[in-house]
């Protein structure tokens, strides 16, 4: 099982517009694409808020495959939407994990 984890921190102008769109807009637009099986989205604490709230959401793929027809196929269109939406209100990083059983 692999884990596409996206972190992203948001300004506070954008906060709870940005949550809502993450939850209705953007998550199932991932989730369509069928690169993935399931999801996580979270809020991450104890870190400094003070320039804006910071998100995690991990999207899990059976296979490494499953990845990278995700980035090949659909990333460029879906981050292109977010741009779009959000422009320089949020930075964001992006990692692929693998779980250890």
């Amino acid at each position: 099982m692999f884990i596409y984890n996206v972190t992203t921190k948001i300004t506070p102008a954008i906060h709870e517009a940005w949550v809502k769109w993450m939850k209705e807009i953007h998550i199932p637009d991932v989730m369509n694409t069928h690169c993935f099986t399931d999801h996580r989205f979270v809020r991450i604490l104890e870190i400094d808020d003070s320039e804006g709230p910071t998100y995690a959401v991990q999207f899990f793929a059976k296979s490494k495959a499953n990845y990278h027809n995700y980035l090949e196929n659909h990333a460029p269109a879906i981050r292109k939407d977010v741009l779009d939406n959000w422009g320089a209100d949020f930075i964001s990083f992006r990692s692929l994990m693998e779980l250890v059983n």
